[in-house]
């Protein structure tokens, strides 16, 4: 039985060996992965959707103004009209304003005005109108709900000359998706914007392919890709009816821009009217008509309106909302002007997993902080660049999770290497304070073969001064056949860990010979580095150096037991709860492996407890975190007296405990410790003079009963002790 277990130890230390090589060898990849994985997880629950959003709405900000459109004129019902006119206007009005825009000839006229009502007078005049214009599209609002539908003037239904003009408005009151069709009760709608561009493309001979049961829409040299909820950087975002990502052109100037002219045409309502527009605004062009008035409130948020100046949000007028997705759809089926469109998830998690190993390999092989400092601001330009001119390209990829992941790693590599410097600085006091007391000469050297500590014995048998000696290596120092013959052994001792002795020759600063026999052994630290320790003994006067060597064999020993006594002590504390002194996540691990070994073995059954406190967080606020500590430390000792000297108690972390319940004849067995642990637990505790009351929520599983795994037995005995909160709490539930 002990040569059994001894194996075992021996197998576990080697297991354990191979793992920490492994993530020493791999540390980069695993820390790359391990922030990939926490930051797809927060995109996917929506904590990062604002963030791209507004880094979305910043590159449109960025772009450059495209030259303005000659096919597209507003005609504004200002407030200037409104005041002349009067709100609402009469249908007489807009009668007679749409027979002097039909005596231009436009392709097409788009009225962004509800007319459902009658505006008198006039009323007759309109309808006669609307009967005799057959590029005229008017509008309505849909709705499932008939109280919140607007209807269209009945004319036009009638002729099936309307679209609607429903927008989508994102979670921050912006619109950056257009809807081309609706399906509310069976039947399809077609939007107002693509009412007007098939009038006008219709002269191109393009028409569109039918939307239903298609993944896009092909108009002339454009496809309309259907928006899926968790394109880009939505999470969950409707996707009903047939949307796409709007590719906004760069709005109008104030001013005019360096000679050129920006934006759509815009006339006045009343300037029409009264005749006072060139016909070249009009003609074979399609005419808006609608209210860019702020005091009829029709205004709408778009990725244009951010300022991150801290200054009001501009809006844009609903009218002018409907000339952008006009533009965007006419200008992608005649020139092939880019949509906005997005990779698969897939490829968008590759992207955001090589940034983040692109910042772990660059920061843990730039050691240099003002370098790093330099790289970490170079590569996060270079990506945001690239996603940048992808924009202008069409494409929208994910920026805010790439600089976040890139970032993280750079953190937690950084935060690694200092934890190893500040052990490595440890390690190299401690071996200075060792070999400082030690006659013979003696080196330590790291694994690249640098001095990192020499005694002084040492720098006079080769009649140097420490302080050029440190940080650096034999050849700055020794003949090349001489460091040649140093290097071979070095790596020897480093390749297959063994101890070497050998007699070598030596040429010092002076040029004098010595003989001189060195021991090699390899040695590790608390951090898992490696380091050649070596012992000079001059053979030319070895007699005289006899008894010294003996003294330097004794310190040598001791110092030894000093290491082993740390490491024993770095291993306590690897596998203790540092608050509790219970075992802590990965004694656990051990234990259970261990224990299944066992039963196993023996045929016998072993349960597994889950227990989580209830109430914790509460005393936690109410009483503070030092109140929870010893409450947590009192649920510990507690817990220690419920159960026999085989059963094994480990804290996972902050409420939550597991307990090993080894070779139980039965599963009650577990049932009545289980009732134990409840009475003890709930128990009031008197915390420096508060009174505290709390209790517990248990799940078991038993060995081979619901499982024969580790894997299996955790996952049951947590899933029990969760089914144990659902159920009320302060009671135990087993496995299924």
């Amino acid at each position: 039985m002990g040569i059994r277990k001894k194996l075992g130890k021996d197998l576990q230390k080697s297991i354990f060996a191979l793992q920490e090589k492994l993530f020493r060898r791999h540390r980069e990849l695993i820390t790359a992965s391990s922030v990939v994985v926490c930051v797809l997880l927060l995109r996917y629950w929506g904590f990062l959707q604002s963030l791209e959003l507004t880094a979305l709405d910043q590159f449109f900000q960025l772009r450059p103004i495209e030259p303005s459109q000659e096919f597209i004129t507003i005609v504004a019902i200002d407030e200037a009209s409104l005041r002349e006119l009067g709100s609402p206007i009469s249908d007489g009005k807009v009668a007679k304003l749409l027979e002097k825009i039909k005596a231009y000839k436009p392709r097409a006229i788009g009225l962004h005005i509800y007319r459902d009502l009658v505006v008198p007078s006039g009323s007759k005049k309109l309808k006669k109108v609307f009967e005799s214009t057959p590029n005229l599209i008017g509008i309505e609002l849909l709705s499932a709900n008939q109280n919140h539908r607007v209807a269209p003037p009945p004319v036009l239904s009638q002729k099936n000359q309307v679209g609607f003009n429903n927008v989508l408005v994102d979670s921050d009151g912006k619109v950056r998706r257009a809807l081309l069709y609706l399906h509310i009760n069976r039947t399809a709608y077609e939007s107002f914007a693509l009412k007007l561009a098939k009038l006008y493309l219709k002269s191109k001979d393009i028409t569109p392919k039918k939307a239903q049961n298609s993944d896009f829409l092909q108009l002339g040299k454009a496809k309309f890709l259907r928006f899926k909820e968790n394109d880009g950087g939505y999470v969950n975002a409707d996707n009903g009816g047939y949307q796409f990502l709007s590719n906004f052109p760069k709005p109008a100037c104030k001013e005019s821009c360096d000679g050129k002219s920006y934006g759509f045409s815009r006339v006045s309502f009343r300037k029409v009217l009264n005749g006072e527009i060139p016909k070249n605004l009009i003609k074979d062009r399609i005419i808006l008509i609608g209210s860019t008035a702020s005091s009829l409130q029709n205004l709408k948020l778009t990725p244009y309106s951010t300022n991150l100046m801290g200054k009001e949000l501009q809006s844009f007028p609903g009218v002018e909302l409907q000339a952008y997705f006009t533009h965007e759809i006419i200008s992608a089926g005649l020139e092939g002007r880019q949509l906005l469109r997005v990779w698969s998830e897939h490829v968008e998690y590759f992207w955001i997993g090589i940034w983040a190993y692109v910042g772990a390999i660059t920061r843990w092989r730039i050691r240099s902080s003002s370098k790093n400092i330099l790289f970490v601001l170079l590569f996060c330009l270079i990506l945001t660049s690239s996603t940048y001119l992808l924009f202008l390209n069409g494409w929208w990829i994910p920026l805010i999770p790439s600089l976040i992941t890139y970032i993280s790693s750079v953190i937690f590599i950084t935060a690694q290497i200092a934890h190893m410097q500040e052990e490595l600085k440890r390690s190299k006091e401690f071996l200075q304070q060792v070999i400082d007391t030690i006659a013979d000469p003696i080196f330590v050297k790291n694994e690249t073969h640098q001095w990192i500590v020499l005694n002084d014995a040492y720098c006079r048998l080769i009649s140097y001064p420490k302080n050029k000696l440190i940080d650096r290596f034999d050849y700055d120092f020794f003949p090349k056949h001489e460091a040649d013959a140093f290097r071979e052994k070095d790596e020897y001792v480093f390749k297959y860990q063994k101890l070497l002795e050998n007699e070598e020759k030596l040429t010092d600063m002076n040029g004098e010979l010595h003989l001189i026999a060195t021991k090699r052994s390899l040695h590790k630290d608390a951090a898992g580095n490696l380091f050649l320790v070596g012992v000079i003994r001059d053979i030319t006067k070895r007699k005289l150096l006899e008894e010294e060597l003996q003294r330097t064999a004794d310190k040598l020993y001791r110092s030894n037991n000093q290491l082993k006594q740390q490491e024993d002590y770095f291993r306590y504390i690897a596998y203790h709860d540092a608050l509790t002194g219970l075992p802590n996540r990965k004694a656990f691990a051990e234990e259970l492996h261990e224990s299944l070994s066992w039963a196993k073995s023996g045929n016998n059954l072993l349960a597994l407890m889950f227990l989580d406190l209830d109430g914790f967080k509460q005393i936690n606020d109410s009483l503070g975190h030092e109140m929870g500590d010893l409450l947590l430390v009192t649920v510990a000792q507690r817990l220690n007296n419920c159960l026999r000297g085989s059963d094994t108690v480990s804290r996972l972390g902050g409420d939550e405990f597991t307990i090993i319940l080894r070779k139980i004849p039965k599963s009650q067995v577990a049932a009545k410790i289980a009732d134990k642990i409840l009475a003890t637990i709930t128990e009031p505790i008197v915390l420096e003079g508060h009174h505290a009351r709390v209790s517990a929520s248990i799940g078991i599983s038993i060995y081979p009963n619901t499982a024969d795994n580790s894997e299996t037995l955790i996952k049951q005995a947590d899933a029990a002790m969760y089914r144990a909160k659902h159920l009320g709490k302060n009671r135990y539930e087993f496995a299924q």
